[in-house]
């Protein structure tokens, strides 16, 4: 009958909303990294009632995607995903690619750098160096998923992005946004075009109070990547948030270059 769905494109459609749901319980789960979730935690998270999380968890768990802390009864990533991730073959090893830039810039600046790569409309945290200064700006561990824009690494990668394309993730993350500390998509908007007009990204007690954080995405026509250097807020005044901008940068061009494996142009403008 014309205008009826077969059985056949009803199955695919349930079966294509049950893939993308057990996705995002994943999601929801690796959003805490290593610190796991509650299940009340997920419910709140993710939107869906706390009986359905508690249906899908509980199978997600037999098949061993989910792992559940039976004293602290919160859930983490599973041991399937881990050994799935072993097999997997990510374009760009960008944790290995970039990690003698992060120690050189953490020897340089003493502060905490982190390195994000983007999923989606999420940036995650794959790996991290820290500096010799005794007060240490660590608001992120590895493994750590947040909605891009939320840290400098995800800012900046925003920043490089088309205007639209941006536009269309900061209205698609807008009611995650609220969840972190002063965060809306208006002053978004706002951080998008100062990263913008100066160069860089720039959060300063944004998400954690007293922390402030620079950053800037790889490769310029389609971040994948950021780098960026937190510190306490008292280290990160303009003139020294210039240059280390600059640093930055100059590891960047390097990495683009050995992305693209070529030799890293030189740097004039930073001078």
């Amino acid at each position: 009958m014309a205008g009826k769905e077969s059985p056949q494109g009803e199955n695919a459609r349930t079966g294509t909303q049950s893939i993308e749901r057990v996705v995002g319980m994943l999601r929801v789960v690796a959003s805490r990294g290593r610190r796991g979730m509650r299940i009340g935690e997920i419910a709140a998270t993710s939107g869906l009632p706390q009986s359905t999380c508690a249906r899908m968890l509980a199978r997600l768990e037999i098949e061993g995607l989910v792992d559940r802390d039976v004293a602290t009864r919160k859930y983490f990533l599973g041991p399937l995903l881990h050994e799935l991730g072993l097999l997997a073959r990510p374009r760009y090893r960008l944790s290995d690619l970039c990690d003698g830039a992060l120690h050189r810039l953490a020897d340089l600046t003493q502060d905490t750098l982190y390195l994000s790569e983007r999923s989606g409309m999420e940036a995650v945290c794959t790996n991290r160096a820290l500096g010799d200064f005794p007060i240490k700006a660590m608001p992120l561990d590895i493994g750590i998923r947040r909605p891009l824009g939320v840290g400098a690494g995800g800012l900046s990668m925003l920043c490089a992005m088309p205007e639209a394309e941006a536009e269309a993730i900061i209205q698609a993350n807008g009611h995650r946004y609220e969840k972190f500390a002063s965060f809306t998509a208006d002053f978004l908007r706002e951080a998008v075009a100062q990263g913008r007009a100066q160069g860089y990204a720039f959060l300063d007690s944004a998400v954690t109070p007293g922390t402030g954080a620079i950053g800037i995405a790889f490769p310029r026509e389609n971040p994948v990547g950021a780098i960026s250097i937190a510190a306490i807020s008292g280290r990160l005044g303009t003139d020294r948030r210039d240059d280390m901008a600059r640093e930055l940068r100059r590891e960047v061009r390097k990495i683009e270059a050995a992305m693209l494996g070529t030799a890293a142009p030189a740097v004039a403008e930073e001078s």
